[in-house]
């Protein structure tokens, strides 16, 4: 082997050996702004070293982890949230959410956590033109309305006096200029959650749920961090024409999960799934041949449906209501909401289909039936020693 093809192989195995030890390094690699759960390993005057899973040790500021009057507020082994920062002199450097108060923070720490997209505490102060002052580690910032909450707010004042989590979207002019956001660790939040829901949520889970908006095609019911779809058709078994009638913007429901697609974001529901199927019953409340009160529910060209029970609809062909007369449409006869007497001519559970009549006309036509019936056997059992007509007149004739 001549001394090129060494040299390329020796070039080529150290570069192999360079990248396998930087894959390496770089498999547990931390970038600004990344959270990570942590152990305490250990307590020191000015700083709180941290086992975070990692090659190294992670450093913590202790008045992070101290109260107003200096009490620790953390023990070794305790776990807790922080932000990676930077990496210095082989030490990684990390922090929990920025101070409102200003403990440890300032505009280095400020310029930090904007930087690496950390989380910071602040006290909204009060409400000005476009939104609010913020006081966040002892400096002012700005919080525009629409950063406050994840939807557009109707009672701004009731954000004053509110600590809460921020996010700095701009850092200027050495400070003076910070515009922070509350919303976007909402979204952070709510994408974090939604991860976590796809883990778990699926076709035919219970769950519960919060209306949050009424629209004519059905309700828009939250879980957690995602909505969904709860159509008009599902709400009941009965038939809902407007979903105002049976749910109001709050209510707390228990749904049914009918569908999922992560990519399109649409979750639909089902309420009605979770109540009992009244077709479980119907044949015993509605036996066939019976007589029931009903309410017309709505009238259509070949017909009336008449509301027998709760989710139980049956139909009267329109065959059936012109009294042996034909009608053009049932409106002649009947009217939505008009309560009626029918007779169940049959049903079909599997199909969930009842086929009704008019208890009048049906009671005309059994007595009808029974007139004909009693008539033919007063006919066939008359006495016949008179013999026919024929037999009548040759009787006659002779005398």
């Amino acid at each position: 082997m001549d001394n090129d093809n060494v040299e390329e192989l020796e070039t080529g195995e150290e570069s192999f050996a360079a990248l396998f030890e930087r894959s390496q390094k770089d498999a547990g690699r931390l970038e600004p702004g990344d959270k990570v759960e942590a152990t305490v390993l250990k307590i020191a005057k000015d700083w709180v070293f941290l086992d975070t899973g990692r090659k190294g040790e992670g450093i913590l500021d202790i008045k992070e982890v101290t109260d107003a009057e200096g009490n620790l507020t953390v023990n070794v082994g305790d776990k807790v949230s922080a932000w990676f920062i930077s990496s210095r002199n082989n030490e990684m450097r990390f922090t929990t959410k920025v101070g409102a108060a200003g403990k440890g923070a300032g505009n280095a720490q400020l310029q930090e956590a904007y930087a690496a997209g950390i989380p910071v505490e602040g006290t909204v102060e009060k409400e000005i033109k476009g939104g609010f002052e913020v006081k966040v580690a002892g400096s002012r910032a700005f919080c525009p309305f629409s950063q406050i909450a994840l939807r557009r707010i109707d009672d701004a004042a009731a954000f004053v006096g509110k600590h809460l989590a921020f996010r700095i979207t701009e850092y200027s002019e050495n400070g003076r200029n910070i515009v922070v956001s509350h919303r976007a660790i909402l979204e952070e939040e709510q994408r974090q959650q939604k991860e976590a829901l796809k883990e778990t949520l699926k076709v035919g889970d219970r769950v519960r749920g919060t209306v949050v908006s009424l629209r004519d095609f059905g309700a828009f019911v939250s879980i957690g961090s995602v909505q969904g779809l709860l159509p008009v058709s599902e709400v009941g078994w009965t038939r809902v024409k407007h979903v105002s009638d049976v749910l109001s913007v709050g209510d707390e429901v228990e749904v049914i999960i009918k569908g999922i697609d992560w990519e399109k974001d649409r979750i639909s529901f089902s309420l009605k799934d979770t109540l009992a199927d009244p077709w479980e019953t119907a044949a015993q409340a509605f036996p066939e041949g019976s007589y029931q009160n009903g309410k017309v529910a709505r009238l259509t060209p070949f017909g009336a449906f008449v509301t027998l029970g709760e989710g139980i609809d049956g139909l009267i062909h329109i065959s059936k209501l012109g009294a042996g007369k034909r009608i053009a449409h049932p409106k002649e006869v009947l009217s939505e909401g008009q309560e009626v007497e029918v007779k169940v001519e049959g049903i079909d559970r599997e199909q969930r289909r009842i086929s009704l009549s008019l208890a009048a006309a049906s009671r005309a036509q059994e007595e009808q039936a029974e007139t004909m019936q009693a008539y033919k056997a007063s006919v066939s059992e008359a006495p016949k020693a008179m013999g026919t007509l024929g037999d009548l007149l040759k009787a006659k004739l002779k005398g």
